[in-house]
């Protein structure tokens, strides 16, 4: 029986899926969160995750992006990611930062949309001195005629908009929109006039546009604050309009975002936003292994949490206690997190799973992999994953059934056995017994 690849969290729908086993309580206090956060009271705030490995972390911070909104952004990062020799710590933080923001712009613009009937460009001859007449053409401009529910319209349009039909490999039948100011040309699909009776179709059709040919159509762009940062690093316009905007990401250019651009950009959205012309978007940012961040960027996030454009960041740690702040030598504090920044945190804590909920993980994660495992491998499986049986842990399980079902395939068996997870276990080692090889047998080891 082939297995089928899937990523780790494939299963998180939202916080109350089924298949988002165990964790009630940390679940519960995560509902209260998206309560606060629909509302529009968890402003200037954090969350901030503790809880041991493979307890659900990244699987809470995945369910609550779900919860809000299949559009909504989730960056997430590894505290490891920031010790970059590249990009500045900070300048890292900050760009991620703005991609998890989501500026919905909505422009009310004229537009020409209809069934194209009629495609015809035009040429005119060239002159060349005053002897030689008709020495090659050009293109002087395209002649379109679209059609709609309630009539037709021909349009003559600039011979540098045919480009564009034919970059889009516009055709007589197909349906397209050509907005009036800017020439931009969208074709979006063919007319169901044309559509045939075979099972399988290449071609997406579309019904013919209703009303008239020219129209005004409200336009709905979804926009991160990232985009706009580099599409205005070297603004080739005075524009303020979010046509200016994009029409410079097309640019090759390298330049730094600085602050002060930031800023400029910041005036744009809060000017849309006061007109009613955008909508803001606060996506997530999740950082795993926020232990290991340093005190500036401990205290950048701070800085983060007081902006009036900031995504909902959440911070997890398997840290338990006091620990010295990494990237200092005397200054300790609860996970190895100043409390400054704590004092801003909601804190949820996720426990160990009993051994009923590893049996339904492990169970989800081997029917989803297309696998079957016996019940005496079940049980030898669910002791690996109990933390309090100081066995390997449930990541360690779940990682033993990709290598048991090779050997459940060699042996022609279509179920995972009990002797398939011992054998893995004597081939691939878990953390505990690698370290306690390295400390009853040193020699030969750097």
């Amino acid at each position: 029986m082939a297995t089928t690849q899937v990523s780790i969290h494939h299963h998180i729908k939202n916080l109350k899926n089924e298949n988002f086993i165990g964790q009630e309580q940390a679940k519960q206090a995560t509902s209260i969160i998206l309560d606060l956060i629909k509302e529009k009271k968890f402003n200037n705030k954090g969350l901030l995750i503790q809880g041991q490995p493979s307890t659900g972390k990244t699987a809470l911070a995945y369910g609550m992006t779900k919860e809000l909104g299949a559009n909504i952004p989730f960056i997430k990062l590894v505290g490891s990611e920031f010790y970059s020799k590249e990009v500045k710590p900070t300048e890292l933080l900050m760009m991620n930062l703005r991609r998890g923001i989501i500026i919905r712009m909505k422009e009310l613009k004229e537009v020409y949309e209809g069934e194209v009937i009629e495609l015809q460009p035009e040429e005119s001859n060239n002159t060349v001195g005053q002897d030689i007449q008709g020495y090659g053409k050009s293109l002087s401009h395209v002649v379109i005629t679209l059609k709609a529910a309630k009539g037709t319209k021909t349009l003559r349009l600039d011979p540098t908009i045919y480009d564009s039909i034919v970059k889009e490999k516009i055709a007589i039948g197909d349906v397209i929109y050509i907005e009036a100011n800017t020439g931009i040309v969208k074709r979006c699909g063919r007319s169901d006039s044309f559509a045939t009776e075979f099972d399988l179709e290449l071609e997406e059709y579309v019904p013919l546009p209703k009303g008239e040919v020219y129209k005004k159509r409200e336009i709905i762009q979804d926009l991160t604050l990232h985009d706009l940062d580099m599409a205005n690093v070297k603004p080739s316009s005075n524009g303020n309009d979010i046509i200016s905007m994009m029409s410079n990401l097309q640019a090759n250019k390298k330049t730094e975002i600085t602050d002060k651009l930031r800023q400029e950009v910041d005036k744009v959205v809060h000017k849309y936003i006061s007109n009613n012309q955008a909508e803001l978007i606060p996506g997530v940012l999740f950082i795993d292994e926020a232990h290991m961040l340093n005190l500036e960027m401990f205290t950048y996030i701070n800085k983060i949490l007081e902006l009036d454009l900031a995504p909902l960041i959440i911070l997890a740690t398997n840290k338990q206690g006091l620990n010295t702040i990494n990237g200092t030598e005397d200054i300790v504090s609860p996970f190895g997190i100043p409390q400054d920044l704590l004092d801003r945190c909601l804190i949820i804590k996720t426990k160990p799973y009993n051994v009923k909920e590893l049996e339904s993980i492990i169970s989800k994660r081997a029917q989803s992999m297309n696998l079957k495992i016996n019940p005496s491998a079940m049980q030898k499986l669910c002791q690996i994953g109990d933390e309090s049986s100081k066995k390997r842990g449930l990541r360690y399980a779940l990682q033993l059934l990709s290598p048991c079902s090779i050997l459940m395939e060699i042996s022609g068996r279509d179920e995972i056995i009990r002797e398939d997870v011992e054998q893995c276990m004597d081939l691939f080692l878990d953390l505990d017994r690698s370290v306690e090889i390295l400390k009853t047998n040193t020699q030969g080891f750097l």
